[in-house]
């Protein structure tokens, strides 16, 4: 079985979360690819805090 290509995040989110993490400016000059896993993964994991921070709000 191959792996979906599928975004789960779309590029705008990415965006925003690469800023608030301030590693936007290598995502601007080198693309997604030159992220580094830990950016990765704190991207992540800030989202999944975004998204609890919301369900507890509803």
């Amino acid at each position: 079985m191959g792996r979906r290509n599928r975004g789960v995040m779309s590029e705008q989110f990415k965006a925003e979360l690469a800023k608030d993490l301030g590693f936007y400016g290598t995502v601007e000059q080198n693309g997604w690819g030159s992220i580094t896993t830990k950016d990765a993964g704190n991207m992540v994991k800030r989202a999944i805090q975004m998204a609890e921070q919301s369900m507890k709000r509803s």
